[in-house]
């Protein structure tokens, strides 16, 4: 090629990079679809309108037609499975723990956000929608954080800064009233490892280890490891003073701090619409360290792009979306205050003005995100029952109770 020709091309390329640039954004469309295409949402009811508004936005922009389809919450994972190519999904709304499954049974495409979006996001956050047995890969946007925490009515009681404080504060209450509870925190009838989780991580338990690579490893089940073990007579002393009592369910944890026969209860953002209307005075608070930080189990949900999206030619699109757009700071106070969770963006954690919402976003932090592995199925009743057992008022041994669940959790993954 002669330098006159080339210098030709070099014309020609330049004036198409300058057509290309001065395109409007809707015209710039992603090699994962052609113009005019459909990228198909499910959602829940909750963030049904937001979803609809914030992905339509982004799509009049590229040029995509949205379609949000709503769902049951937990049908998604569901049907997902089962769907029809022609009608699946390309993007979902799911919780953190569905992704080991979804990801093992290659239902859902790993994602690769900027490292500067990265960085608007706690590590755990990222973590609870990674999953990889030698090599971690992101599988989610995280948009909302959900966890429990220590809500203290402070006509009743003082927020407690130290264990010592809150165990001596609660027994000193329930010893006012035989109707009254120290902490209610519900198990009954069948054991509530969720809600139990910020006693059993400041005693030094944990679920799953992880490997060299950071992942977790099934074979390493801390539920009965050493520390916690050391640390078991603590949980019966609990019991013999009635510190906790695992003959209380939900309702009766929830109408014994509104009645004001319980100063501390163990609950969720659920809650936050009750607290609001109940006129009583509280703070919200994690609770206090006992041997170690007594962090909670973190519930995550966010967004996924499934397989289908590829399926359907909008697979970059649809990654588009979820790992840059959905995102961003503006998207994620929007999503998470549609069903009344904190963010999981960090900078929008910090634009959050419900006080309720902010103080149990503040409860959670450091919290462990619940595995999302398969091999959590085997533990939920397993460490639930141990608890159960272990403070129902009949002086059970916690040691045993819980090396014995440990042995059934082993058995049961295999």
């Amino acid at each position: 090629m002669s330098r006159r020709t080339a210098f030709g091309a070099l014309i020609v390329v330049a004036m198409l990079a300058m057509i290309a640039a001065a395109l409007p954004a809707s015209a710039a469309v992603s090699s994962g679809a052609a113009p005019g295409g459909t990228l198909r949402i499910w959602t829940d009811k909750d963030r049904r309108a937001d979803i609809d508004r914030i992905a339509k936005a982004w799509g009049a922009r590229r040029g995509v037609t949205v379609e949000v389809v709503e769902k049951g919450f937990g049908d998604i994972r569901d049907q997902l499975k089962t769907v029809q190519p022609a009608t699946a999904p390309d993007v979902i709304i799911g919780a953190h723990d569905w992704t080991g499954q979804l990801a093992a049974d290659g239902l859902v495409l790993p994602l690769s956000p900027s490292a500067a979006t990265r960085k608007q996001f706690p590590k755990y956050a990222l973590d609870a929608f990674s999953y990889g047995s030698t090599v971690k890969r992101l599988y989610g946007a995280p948009v909302a954080l959900e966890n429990v925490g220590l809500v203290v009515n402070t006509r009743l009681a003082a927020v407690p800064k130290t264990w010592a404080a809150l165990e001596r504060a609660a027994l000193a209450f329930k010893n006012r009233n035989p109707d009254n509870l120290a902490i209610a925190v519900p198990q009954a009838p069948a054991g509530d490892a969720y809600h139990m989780y910020p006693f059993f991580s400041g005693l030094g338990g944990f679920v799953f280890g992880k490997n060299r690579a950071g992942n977790l490893n099934p074979r390493n089940i801390g539920v009965a490891n050493t520390t916690f073990l050391k640390n078991a007579s603590m949980i019966d002393r609990w019991d013999r003073l009635g510190l906790i009592n695992s003959k209380v369910n939900y309702d009766t944890a929830k109408n014994a701090f509104l009645k004001g026969q319980a100063a501390f209860w163990i609950t969720g953002p659920w809650e936050a619409d009750t607290l609001k209307q109940s006129g009583l005075r509280f703070r919200i608070v994690q609770l206090p360290k006992i041997k170690f930080r007594s962090v909670p189990f973190l519930g995550v949900q966010g967004f996924m792009v499934t397989r289908y999206a590829n399926t359907h030619g909008v697979g970059t699109l649809a990654k588009d979306l979820v790992a840059s757009y959905i995102m961003t700071a503006s998207s994620q106070r929007a999503l998470a205050a549609a069903n009344g969770r904190f963010p999981a963006n960090l900078t929008a954690g910090k634009q959050v003005r419900d006080t309720v919402l902010a103080q149990f976003g503040r409860a959670g932090q450091g919290g462990v995100p619940m595995p999302n592995i398969p091999q959590m199925s085997s533990v939920w009743e397993e460490l639930g029952g141990a608890w159960l057992k272990s403070t129902n008022g009949t002086a059970t041994n916690a040691r045993p109770t819980f090396q014995t669940a440990a042995r059934n959790i082993r058995t049961k993954i295999g």
